[in-house]
């Protein structure tokens, strides 16, 4: 079904067109949810993070912030998304940005562990909803992202970026597609105008880029569906926000890529139809392709755009951008339990996803009929990650005490590598730069706990111990940039461990 609405997105599709903006920390911004448009949760390089820097105790509490953001049932704080280096009018920043249940958006300036801006939408529903539909803002803020799979040739060392300096995005660079480049020449336009009027202001907006720079935003999906696009620096919104999804829906996975935003709803809630959804960011039409998708990224992307969801009923569906007009379908002949990925593995694009009975299948995105490998069952799968280390591709699965480690052979089948320490509530895990990155999630009676592990061999490095003091949110979870791991707990509380910070 399509919506139009008279209210014009263009100017709002939000990319960096300067490489400056475009390089992240550690080897790639952790742009939004899972990190990356494939959802790999996986930093590639990082100068000061690794395997043996932490066994040197290099990595420690850094910073914690506590927000006014009351929980709604599980809900309160999402997983950040990072950028390192942005480059506005006052100089370098470095960022964390995280939404809040109660219609929050805070904005952290990292080094310097203060907020930089915040943002507080209107309009949300009454009352603290249910377990299956909470409201409130429930889906993690996001940054564009490109879909074009990244560079793996320097993974595993210690690269550029992080706090020491600027490095190539790790992630794939926003796209600059025509919408883009019709902003690129308008802006040029107006610049050329202005400095034949002389204008001393040429290329900055109330609350804009300053000269020679392209907006740059961040954007949310507000708890009565409403599309925000902000301004990055500041949070102001150069354009109206435009309606997008129901109000009260149970939303997850938010992206932009293309000049569309996606998002995915799940649990009914409030009449809203379970599936994914697309807006177009130019024309403000809505589109949406019934399913009922499971995990908390709600979808994924291919190289090419498409993309993936897989569904309780046991599919995985791969959608045409934009149009979400079905293209293809495998089918895992029982119910799956996790938000797909996808990764680059000898030529092929492969997709992962995780099962209620405990198996991983992986499927070649170019003949989805039936699956190349499937593992053994267990533990319910609930989120998956994937990395390289020595050449070779290994696939993480959080199955709720514990997270489990699997290599994905040269003939393209799974074998079981290693089993991490016992955990409570094991979130999807993040690797960066060889470390795995595991958060035993807690509940009321427990803290969190933060874990470090050598993805050689799953073996502990480091841990939090009793630093953190609440748990972690069902729509929580974690994020890295710069050499250093964030996530928020219930009560509304940002953390920060990492390699300690150079002023």
């Amino acid at each position: 079904m399509t919506f139009k609405s008279p209210v014009t997105l263009l100017g709002l599709v939000a990319v960096s067109a300067l490489p400056a903006l475009a390089q992240g920390r550690g080897g790639g911004d952790w742009a939004t949810a899972g990190g990356d448009a494939q959802r790999t949760a996986w930093v590639r390089t990082d100068p000061k993070l690794s395997p043996e820097t932490l066994k040197s105790a290099n990595f420690s509490f850094l910073w914690k912030k506590k927000f006014d953001n009351a929980p709604r049932q599980g809900n309160g704080l999402t997983a950040p998304t990072i950028m390192d280096r942005f480059i506005g009018h006052r100089g370098f920043r470095s960022y964390a940005f995280t939404g809040g249940s109660s219609d929050n958006v805070v904005v952290m300036d990292t080094d310097l562990s203060r907020i930089e801006w915040q943002k507080h939408f209107g309009g949300g529903a009454p009352g603290q909803g249910t377990a299956t539909c909470p409201g409130g803002l429930s889906a993690a803020v996001t940054r564009p992202v490109g879909t074009a799979f990244p560079n793996t040739a320097n993974v595993g060392g210690a690269g550029g970026g992080g706090r020491g300096g600027p490095a190539k995005s790790g992630v794939g660079d926003p796209d600059e597609g025509a919408i883009i480049l019709r902003e690129m020449a308008a802006a040029a336009a107006g610049r050329a105008g202005q400095a034949g009027r002389g204008g001393a202001q040429a290329g900055r907006g109330p609350g804009g880029p300053g000269r020679g720079r392209l907006p740059q935003y961040v954007h949310a999906i507000s708890s009565d569906g409403t599309f925000h696009s902000m301004y990055l620096s500041n949070g102001e919104e150069p354009k109206p926000s435009v309606k997008f999804l129901p109000a009260g829906a149970n939303v997850t996975g938010v992206a932009v890529v293309d000049g569309a935003a996606y998002a995915s709803t799940a649990g009914a809630c409030n009449g809203a139809q379970d599936g994914i959804w697309s807006l177009n960011m130019e024309t403000a039409a809505v589109t949406s392709f019934k399913a009922n998708p499971v995990g908390m990224d709600g979808f994924s992307f291919g190289p090419e755009g498409l993309v993936y969801v897989a569904t309780a009923e046991g599919e995985v569906v791969a959608l045409e951008p934009k149009t979400l007009a079905r293209k293809a379908a495998y089918a895992a002949g029982g119910p799956l339990t996790s938000s797909p990925i996808l990764f680059e593995n000898k030529g092929k694009t492969l997709i992962a996803v995780g099962a209620k009975d405990g198996s991983i299948h992986i499927i070649d995105a170019a003949a989805p009929a039936a699956a190349i490998a499937k593992s053994n069952g267990g533990a319910t799968v609930e989120a998956l990650s994937t990395y390289m280390k020595g050449g070779v591709r290994y696939i993480l699965a959080a199955r709720g005490k514990s997270i489990t480690n699997h290599k994905v052979t040269d003939a393209g089948t799974l074998e079981a590598s290693w089993t991490s320490p016992a955990l409570q509530g094991a979130a999807k895990p993040m690797v960066v730069n060889g470390v795995v990155f595991a958060l035993s999630s807690g509940d009321k009676s427990t803290p969190a706990v933060l874990y470090a592990l050598d993805s050689a061999n799953g073996k502990e490095i480091w841990n939090s111990g009793r630093t953190i003091t609440s748990f972690v949110p069902r729509n929580g979870g974690l994020a890295a940039g710069g050499s250093a791991v964030y996530f928020g707990t219930h009560d509304g509380t940002l953390w920060a461990f990492g390699a300690p910070i150079e002023h």
